[in-house]
């Protein structure tokens, strides 16, 4: 009888020693998912981040091109004049002059 007393309390032992096991690796997974979860999530802020500075650049740049292309066309537009100016101005000229 005692033997079996003492398997009895051995098997206790045993489920306990089985249980407390089984809670450890269970606080230990929830450890690492939470680990992961925020790893997960800083990757993704800074993908975010990342993201957000890029647009804003190509926005500045997209700004700076226009302002290029303005400046190029007012450029074009400001030597035709000239030129269509110096033009009138030979004629002008030409006509002013007697033949000769």
């Amino acid at each position: 009888m005692r033997d079996k007393e003492e398997q009895s309390l051995k098997e206790v032992k045993r489920v306990e020693k089985r249980a407390a096991e089984e809670a450890r690796r269970i606080a230990e997974e929830q450890v690492r998912k939470k680990a992961y979860l925020a790893r997960e999530q800083a990757i993704e802020e800074a993908r975010k981040g990342r993201e957000t500075k890029r647009s804003e650049k190509r926005a500045t740049e997209e700004i700076e091109q226009l302002a290029r292309d303005k400046a190029r066309r007012e450029a074009y537009f400001a030597m035709e004049r000239a030129i269509a100016k110096a033009q009138e101005a030979r004629k002008l000229k030409t006509k002013k002059q007697p033949p000769g």
